[in-house]
């Protein structure tokens, strides 16, 4: 094994015949050999991997070939003095960018478990880094033995410059990932640097329990190893300032006095993480980023030994490290209170002034306090122990009649500023002129915070030139035609949701300008006939404004009673309204990577537009964070994380459903007026029907059918009909011929006459429809896929708005709006429970309004949260965790384990807070997930060594445990069962999941899985295994 290891670590790190000194440290001193041939150098080298030999190294780069004249193709095991061992000088050319993590420990020991595993989970974060903020390739991924390595293959000569390239490469990594906990060495610059031999052993210290001694091996390598430019070296080199010219910055608490920046930074609350010297001066890495919410991390300020500050961010979206010290400054400390004018120069313009890099705005507001919010006590209320998104909704309705689904769709669009793995929900509506939708969005932004408003009109590039446009933007485009140019912008922007979009023009003296918009802003586009550009409309939750008759007749009942009552307030905002600016206050400055731990399992009846999963998946994430004070969050480094639930699909899917169905096209991507006009075909059952045909059923008058059927084009947009839309519908251009009663005359004119295909329709709508998969181990009942209904996706109930399920609240004056079929079914077996009252859906259509249930997500099965954030690097640190000893991944087989116990118990184990590599005390597998804990049984044995097992085996104990468990007759009645969302602790049966129903009569809580078998041993008295 450690041959074939040591091998094959030859072969990657050099080139064929290239010379290469191997050193290893023994308690005699030091033994040295070149070699030229890879084979004699591993078998020379495995006799000295033995006790006494500290560690054995090589040199990384190319060595000139003379020197192997030293000791050719041999090891002197006692070199005296008069020996020689390579120099800088003696290296031809610099062949790899070496990064060596090492554990925070005392000197002259090997590093404990943990420390080793965080020295691994660091440096993928530095290889994510790299990776996706830099666009480095993927790199040589190692396990040093008490530490971590990251090898990049470089192509540079060995001077000076490249020697002062690498170390500054070097310092900058140290200064951005250096901590109490791990550091980069900087010492590595050197071009002589020797470096572990993989496949050897590394031993400081003597081995114990505690800080064994481990192989060094490589954990990953990609399938080609590419090379990394200078550019690349000189970019991350560039990103830490060098000093500048002496200069003192002025306190504003009396001129003359320089600032001290640790008191500065304490003065004015400023958190900071790591201080540590920087050339002359100190640099203090900062606990959260005070220039963006949209990361934590990466923030830096120095202050030179001549006084001068530098402060910035090591994020491309938030400069790059580029000097923003007056930035902070200003922000904190405003130049008015520091006794000056506002600071602009002769002949600067407001554009002229702004940073050059693609960051946040330099005039961004000053963070809100949160004790000062108007509705702080009951917006923390909701958070805590109601439900937001309701509170929301009911709050719009005060002031709205209907259009629940729209205005859901803005409050996930709000949320989603909060997800960090989201590429944001945008919102587009509508409807024909004059049906509110104005109305809606002013009614909904009354709710967003007002500096988060950007309202009203504006030109295609007036948002690059507003220096107060704050990152998380609300931006609305009220029925404005979308130009080419702002079209443009739009799918920038969109696409570019986690990071300033970037426009870059030319200023009036034609120097080039830099200009942004900010990170996280969403938007909210109303249009009569939708947003014109298809791959705009493509981006966005697609939904409609309710113009149905029942919907005008509420609307005008609310109107004739507003005006005649007195007003229950004056111009004063509700407090309901300002209950909700302090809810998007407080989840506006959070940010969270959301877990989905059922992801996999759930299935699309049609996923061709591969924007819709993401969409979904984006919505589910949006209903979990508003929950975030109720869920439980777990932090790793810089990243919070909250675990969806199935209540949060449950949500999301119904929303996606009527997206799909009677409130929105998302899949279809058709209007309102559309979605009518196809409903009337359907429904005349004509084997050919014609524009006049039309014109009698649905009212509207000819050129108005002919758009919707044909499309149009108008000021430069081409809008899309549908026949270009939906397949179902064709037409021939034809001539007709008449011929008038006793004249004789014969008359031509030509015609289009349109046919309709309803098997073809049947396909093309019915593919909105998401289901959640059979449990893989079967514990779960069957769940079939949604049946193909004939019923099209776009059908309208007559007589019905397009409210959603739950909304009605004594808040809510007359809104009879009720939950419409939607056109897709989430149909479940006989055996998967129904509330025994389905609401006014189920009893007006054949549609199931259920969605299918499953077990609760356990947070102890997701990944770790490092890993989970690490998904976008280069470097596959899942595949790392998840392979065997095939392909590219070999490592050290740990030490044998304890005896393995005769059987597990789910109850007497724990989640570990990082996945070990060792052996799983059950099956073998080599990594570990829960640990046992110290149970009387553990107690009892001659070794008390903790057993450890992987998830798989953790994941079989907990469902035969919960499958043995009974529940006495009385204990627990279904019919009382409550739903509950927030946490009361763990399942009274079963004691392992959290309890998500509660018998308010005895006490009894059940988790998902014993509820539903409760459900199902209804009447038999007990619920056994």
């Amino acid at each position: 094994m450690a041959a074939g290891e040591i091998g094959r670590a030859l072969s990657l790190l050099f080139e064929p015949g290239q010379v290469i000194e191997v050193r290893a440290i023994t308690e005699e001193g030091m033994a040295s050999g070149y070699f030229d041939d890879p084979k004699a150098l591993a078998a020379a080298v495995a006799p000295l991997d033995a006790a006494g030999t500290a560690g054995i190294y090589v040199t990384l780069n190319e060595v000139n070939p003379a020197l192997l004249s030293r000791r050719a193709n041999r090891v002197k095991m006692r070199l005296s003095k008069k020996d020689a061992t390579t120099a800088d000088t003696d290296i031809t050319r610099r062949r790899w960018f070496p990064v060596d993590i090492d554990p925070v420990r005392p000197s002259g020991v090997s590093s404990t478990d943990g420390e080793h595993q965080a020295a691994i989970v660091r440096a993928a974060e530095i290889a994510a880094y790299l990776g996706g903020e830099r666009g480095w390739p993927a790199p040589v991924l190692a396990d040093s033995g008490n530490g971590a390595h990251l090898l990049y293959r470089i192509d540079l000569p060995n001077d000076e410059e490249s020697r002062d390239l690498v170390k500054r490469a070097l310092e900058a990594l140290d200064v951005i990932f250096s901590d109490r906990i791990c550091s980069v060495d900087t010492a590595n610059f050197n071009a002589a640097r020797i470096w572990k031999m993989y496949g050897t052993t590394s031993r400081k210290g003597d081995h114990t329990g505690d800080r064994p001694h481990r192989k060094g091996t490589l954990l990953d390598v990609p399938a080609e190893v590419a090379l990394v430019g200078r550019e690349l070296l000189e970019d991350l080199a560039a990103s830490l300032p060098v000093p500048p010219a002496a200069k003192s910055e002025k306190n504003s608490s009396g001129r003359g006095k320089a600032i001290d920046l640790r008191e500065w930074l304490i003065e004015h609350r400023i958190g900071i993480a790591v201080e540590k010297p920087y050339q002359d001066g100190t640099l203090f890495v900062l606990d959260e980023c005070p220039f963006s919410g949209a990361h934590r991390d990466g923030a830096f300020a120095i202050q030179f030994g001549s006084g001068a500050i530098h402060a910035g961010c090591h994020h491309n979206s938030c400069g790059g490290g580029s000097q923003r010290w007056p930035e902070l400054r200003e922000r904190y400390e405003p130049r008015e209170k520091r006794g000056g004018p506002a600071r602009t120069t002769p002949g600067q313009t407001r554009t002229d002034r702004r940073d050059p890099a693609p960051g946040p705005r330099t005039g961004a507001s000053p963070p809100i306090t949160l004790g000062e919010l108007p509705g702080r006590e009951e917006a923390l209320a909701v958070l805590r122990h109601g439900d937001p998104k309701q509170a929301m909704l009911r709050t719009f309705a005060l002031d709205h009649e209907g259009d629940e689904v729209v205005a859901e769709c803005m409050g996930m669009s709000l949320a989603s500023r909060s997800v960090l793995n989201t590429n944001g929900l945008h919102v587009s509506v509508t409807g024909e002129s004059g049906k509110g939708k104005s109305h809606a969005f002013a009614t909904m932004l009354r709710q967003v915070p007002a500096r988060f408003r950007l309202e009203g009109a504006m030109s295609n590039k007036a948002l690059f030139y507003l220096d107060d446009l704050q990152p998380g933007s609300v931006i609305v485009l009220d029925d404005r035609a979308l130009s080419e140019d702002m079209a443009e912008i739009l799918k920038g922007v969109t696409t570019s949701f986690r990071r300033p979009f970037v426009y870059r023009t030319v200023s009036k003296d034609r120097r080039s300008q830099l200009c942004t918009i900010p990170e996280r802003c969403i938007w909210w586009v109303a249009k009569v006939e939708g947003a014109g550009d298809d791959q705009v409309f493509n981006r966005m939750l697609t939904c409609w404004i309710d113009d149905t008759p029942d919907q005008d007749a509420r609307v005008l009942a609310r109107i004739l009673a507003r005006d005649q009552e007195v007003p229950d307030q004056g111009e004063e905002e509700r407090p309901e309204v300002l209950a909700c600016r302090a809810m998007w206050e407080i989840i506006g400055q959070q940010r969270f990577h959301v877990v989905i731990p059922f992801a996999t399992r759930i299935r699309f009846q049609a996923a061709a537009n591969r924007r819709n999963p993401e969409m979904l998946l984006d919505l589910i994430k949006a209903n979990t964070v508003l929950r975030f004070m109720q869920r439980d969050q777990e932090r790793a480094g810089s990243v919070t994380s909250l675990t969806a639930t199935l209540e949060d699909f449950r949500e999301a899917a119904r929303l996606y459903g009527l997206l799909n169905g009677t409130a929105g096209g998302q899949e279809t991507k058709l209007t309102k007026r559309e979605a009518d006009l196809l409903a009337i075909i359907k429904g005349g059952e004509w084997p050919e029907f014609t524009i006049p045909m039309l014109q009698r059923a649905s009212g509207l008058c000819s050129g108005a059918i002919h758009k919707c059927i044909h499309g149009y084009a108008s000021r430069g947009i081409t809008h899309s009909g549908l026949l270009e839309k939906c397949p179902a519908i064709a037409y021939c251009d034809r001539t007709v011929v008449t011929d008038e009663e006793g004249g004789g005359v014969s008359m031509r004119r030509r015609t289009n006459a349109y046919t309709f295909d309803r098997q073809l329709f049947a396909s093309w709508c019915a593919g909105g429809a998401v289901w959640i998969d059979d449990d893989p181990d079967g514990s779960l009942p069957q769940i079939s896929a949604p049946d193909r209904a004939d019923r099209p996706a776009s059908q309208v109930a007559e007589g019905l708005g397009n409210g959603a399920e739950g909304f009605d609240s004594p808040n809510i004056n007359d809104n009879k709006n009720i939950l419409l079929c939607t056109g897709v079914s989430f149909r479940t077996s006989p055996d998967t429970p129904h509330p025994e009252e389905e609401g006014v859906c189920a009893r007006s259509c054949d549609c199931d309004p259920g969605i299918v249930a499953g077990d609760t997500p356990n947070t102890s099965q997701k990944p770790s949260i490092k890993e989970a954030a690490l998904q976008e690097a280069p470097l596959p640190l899942q595949q790392m965790l998840q392979h065997g000893d095939s392909g590219d991944i070999v490592r050290e087989s740990p030490a044998e384990p304890p005896a393995p116990p005769p059987r597990i118990n789910a109850r007497d184990y724990r989640a570990l807070d990082v996945p070990e590599r060792k052996v799983c005390a059950v099956c073998g597998s080599s990594w570990v997930h829960y640990a046992e804990k110290l149970t009387e049984e553990r107690k009892k044995r001659p070794d008390t060594t903790a057993f450890r097992i992987c998830r798989t085996c953790y994941m079989g104990a907990r469902k035969r445990a919960q499958k043995s468990t009974f529940i006495l007759p009385g204990t627990f009645d279904v019919s009382r069962a409550e739903p509950v969302t927030a946490s009361i602790g763990r399942c009274t049966l079963c004691n392992l999941d959290r309890a998500a129903y509660l018998d308010r009569a005895t006490g009894t809580a059940l988790c998902d899985y014993c509820y539903q078998r409760a459900v199902r041993e209804q009447g038999r008295g007990e619920v056994s295994g």
